[in-house]
Parts: structure tokens; C-alpha cells; sequence
């Protein structure tokens, strides 16, 4: 009897392990995660809190790296340091370049201090009005697009397209984010076709509570009386397309630059009475002074770093940055 059940056992196949996957910023973790479900926890490699413009990675996140089969990152634009670490720990893994897929939205990087017309300027067309109600799911498909994304992936490899002056903020748009987990489910299904059936499910599961968040964030935002709202810098660019906010102008282009005096004095003459400043986390508020005593302030933080990584991460980064912008009220 002994013997065969050792037989038996010899037989069965053994099921394979999920890939090990390493992701960059927190909101791509949280698809990640989304899409594995109970089968595994991805590795963050930029943790909380770092900036992903020059952080310097720590042994540990090095050696999620090297033992990757699988990377899943915006792109060079975000995170260029990254992309040396990639070329020197990440040699053997697939690299799943989230700018560079097909269906993707890109909106161009701000570089005046006052938005006029911004909107305008997005995706070639009228502010995501239409794709609002979801009519761009019928240009090809989600089904068809993912797929050519997931090929085209493995075409690229490590030489991914960089799309030269793009606002690398990609993540605030929830479109994206739903092309990003039918790519992130295609490309576990290829590495672990295994559970192919389980990262399907779970890609559905995840895209419907995006939809939920994106839902309760217009009936947030649709609720309330925003004042004239003004940046520390242009990291919301997706979600005002996405959510129909006004915004007059950002201080700096980026978090890693410094306004100048004459960027300075553009914003604070154009600026009315009551308007809201809406900081970044550890933003120097010297630059808010500067532009009036009047001026109301919030914290968003694009990055969600005050929220546990997770599968959980992404929903409440949605709903989150709605609540922050919300609680800005008119000074009086």
C-alpha cells in the first residue's frame, strides 16, 4: 500500500509557484496584488514615502530585484534611477513597462505655472468627456487590446518606449489602472498558466472595485463646492481630466523642481480670493506663504503613501485624494 501511494504521489504533477513580482510605487503594487490574490504578495520596491524621481534602493528591495521574474513599473519618466537598477539586478526578468502599453492614456507634462486650456490639450480630444461613460471600451475591445499589449510587451523587453514630456502620473487615471490589470493577469497567466483561471477571476474582481471607487469619487467630488483650487506641482493632471476639476496652475512643474520669482508672481496675481492650495507630502510651505495669507491648504498625496500597501491601496487612493480635496474649504 506504501508503495503505491508513493506511486501515486511520484504521478501528480506538482503545481507550479506563482512568479516572484516586483513592482515599483505603491498604486502599481496594489494592482499587482489585486491580480494574485491569495497566491502570492508582491515585492514594493519603492516603499512609502520615497521619492521615486532618485530613490536609492536599500539591500532588501536590491534583492527583490535580482530574484524577480517579473517587473511591472511605470516607466523611465517616473522612476529613471530605477531604470539603472533594472538594467543592473533585473537582467533575466520580464519587464512589464506600464507607459508603454496600448490603450495606456497619456496627457502631456505642464510646464506653465497657469493652466489655461489644459484640458483641452488631453488625449487629442474633448477632457475624457466621453470616455467618462466608458465609451472608449468599444474602440477594440478590452480583450483584443490587452492581448496586443502583452505582446508588444515581450517585443520591447528592456528597450521600452519613453514617452518624451508625458505627465508619468498615469496611475490617477482608473482606465489605465483597468488596462493595467488585464496585462498584469495576461502576463502572470503566460509566467503561471497554472492559475491562469484564478488570476482571470481576480483581475475581474479588482477592475470592479476600481469602477466602485471611481463611482463614489464623482459622487464625492460632485457633492461638494470645491473653492479655485492651485498645486505645490502638476502630479494630478489625470485625475482633474478624469473628474472635471478646475485647477489654475501649479507652483513647480515637478517636486523636483523649485518654482522661480517669476513663475511665483504669475501665480499669486492670477489667483482669486479663497483659493486652495493642494500640497504633497513634505512639500515646502514656505512657497504657499509666499502667494497670500488667505490662501486654504490640503494634503493629497498621489502616491497613497499613508495607506498599507495592498490590494486595498489603489480604491482608497481614488476615494482618498477626493476626500483631501473636499476638506479645502474657503478661508471665512
Amino acid at each position: 500500500m506504501r508503495t503505491l501511494c508513493l506511486a501515486l504521489l511520484c504521478a501528480t504533477p506538482l503545481r507550479a509557484e506563482p512568479p516572484a513580482i516586483a513592482a515599483d510605487i505603491a498604486p502599481v503594487h496594489s494592482l499587482v496584488a489585486g491580480v494574485l490574490g491569495d497566491l502570492g504578495e508582491p515585492s514594493l520596491i519603492l516603499p512609502p514615502g520615497a521619492s521615486p524621481h532618485d530613490h536609492a534602493l536599500r539591500p532588501s528591495e536590491a534583492r527583490a530585484l535580482s530574484e524577480a521574474d517579473l517587473v511591472v513599473w511605470i516607466g523611465s519618466e517616473l522612476t529613471p534611477q530605477l531604470e539603472r537598477n533594472l538594467e543592473a539586478l533585473a537582467q533575466d526578468a520580464r519587464l512589464l513597462t506600464l507607459a508603454d502599453l496600448p490603450g495606456t492614456r497619456h496627457r502631456p507634462a505642464r510646464t506653465e505655472p497657469l493652466f489655461e486650456d489644459a484640458h483641452d490639450e488631453a488625449h487629442g480630444h474633448d477632457d475624457h468627456a466621453d470616455e467618462d461613460e466608458h465609451a472608449h471600451e468599444d474602440e477594440h475591445g478590452h480583450e483584443d487590446e490587452h492581448k496586443d499589449a502583452h505582446a508588444e510587451e515581450d517585443a520591447h523587453g528592456h528597450d521600452a518606449h519613453v514617452h518624451d514630456g508625458d505627465d508619468p502620473h498615469l496611475w490617477l487615471d482608473p482606465e489605465n489602472a483597468r488596462v493595467w490589470v488585464a496585462a498584469i493577469a495576461a502576463a502572470l497567466s503566460d509566467a503561471d498558466p497554472d492559475n491562469a483561471e484564478t488570476y482571470s477571476a481576480n483581475a475581474a474582481e479588482m477592475t470592479k472595485r476600481i469602477e466602485a471607487a471611481e463611482t463614489e469619487t464623482r459622487e464625492t467630488l460632485a457633492a461638494s463646492d470645491l473653492p479655485p483650487l492651485v498645486l505645490m506641482h502638476d502630479s494630478l493632471g489625470h485625475y482633474e481630466a478624469v473628474f472635471g476639476l478646475s485647477v489654475l496652475g501649479s507652483i513647480s512643474p515637478s517636486d523636483a523642481e523649485a518654482p522661480s520669482p517669476t513663475r511665483m508672481t504669475a501665480l499669486r496675481d492670477a489667483l482669486p480670493q479663497g483659493a486652495c492650495l493642494v500640497a504633497s507630502p513634505g512639500s515646502d510651505m514656505r512657497f504657499a506663504q509666499a502667494l497670500g495669507s488667505d490662501l486654504s491648504v490640503t494634503e493629497a498625496d498621489p502616491l497613497g503613501a499613508e495607506i498599507t500597501p495592498g490590494a486595498d491601496l489603489y480604491p482608497a487612493l481614488l476615494t482618498g485624494l477626493a476626500t483631501a480635496l473636499t476638506s479645502c474649504k474657503t478661508p471665512g
